[in-house]
């Protein structure tokens, strides 16, 4: 007797190995997994800005000509990212944003391999400066309207918006975002996995199905942390277990395995043993 449906093998159109350099840009489930992928000893870069969520401020990463700032009369912010650009002087602010921007732009241009993670198609958008921004650094609700994307101007922004010769992989965060009620979280993640399975058509790149994996095989509310939004630690190590089996080669995922007992023991923790 079957008490639930498993997703089935998967596997990637190309492996990654030791030799790749990685980019890992998203949302905070983004995050989690890079945790993965540097306990296995891979070279990893990870939302160095804060987790971007929605698909169009995550774009400005890569082609962002004019930073998004805003003073509330006290300090300067930069809506592009996480609130801790925040700075009382404006040429102060936009040292402090270069000082992550710049390296990160160069960690894109070596990396071999990007993976997007998209979290939520619900935008907010700066009346003074009438654009998305991509962090609201806690500023009044009421300077800020509240839109839903088009699966259209997600696919135009990203059709051609990577460098080409990348390894690319798109991914649906499975993280709830029910502060915005569990109806427009459900229309959000809808847009995004039809936007993401027309860029990946359009551009060859993989989709890994991380949403699936959390609201399909294992649909269970124990593989939510306690604020029953974010993935535990074990459904993280689940899906991280099948993003290994999709795209390490055995030789890769003997080394990887290797290199997480050398780190775990540095830690002082216990092994996690992917089977």
């Amino acid at each position: 007797m079957k008490f639930r449906t498993e997703i089935g093998p998967l596997k990637g159109s190309f492996t990654i190995d030791h030799s790749d350099r990685i980019v890992m840009l998203g949302s905070c489930f983004a995050d989690s997994i890079s945790e993965q992928l540097r306990l296995d000893g891979f070279d990893v870069t990870a939302n160095p800005m804060g987790p971007l969520y929605n698909p169009m401020s995550l774009a400005r990463v890569f082609d962002l000509k004019r930073l998004l700032m805003v003073c509330d009369g006290n300090d300067y912010h930069c809506l592009d990212f996480a609130s801790r650009y925040t700075a009382p002087e404006l040429d102060q602010l936009e040292a402090m944003v270069h000082a992550d921007l710049d390296p990160l732009r160069q960690a894109i241009d070596r990396a071999s391999v990007i993976i997007i993670t998209f979290g939520s198609a619900r935008v907010y958008r700066s009346y003074a400066l009438r654009q998305i921004v991509g962090n609201c650094h806690r500023l009044p609700a009421a300077d800020f309207a509240v839109e839903m994307l088009t699966v259209e101007q997600i696919v135009d922004r990203w059709r051609s918006l990577l460098p080409p010769g990348k390894k690319v992989i798109y991914t649906v965060s499975p993280i709830r975002y029910v502060a915005d009620g569990l109806t427009a979280n459900s229309l959000s993640k809808a847009i995004l996995r039809v936007a993401v399975d027309q860029i990946t058509a359009a551009t060859g790149a993989d989709y890994f199905p991380s949403f699936e994996i959390l609201n399909d095989d294992l649909r269970d509310y124990r593989f939510y942390a306690a604020d029953l939004k974010h993935p535990s630690d074990q459904a993280v190590e689940y899906v991280y277990e099948h993003f290994a089996r999709a795209y390490f080669a055995p030789a890769t995922g003997e080394e990887a395995a290797r290199r997480r007992r050398l780190a775990m023991q540095s830690r002082h923790i216990p092994n996690f043993n992917r089977q």
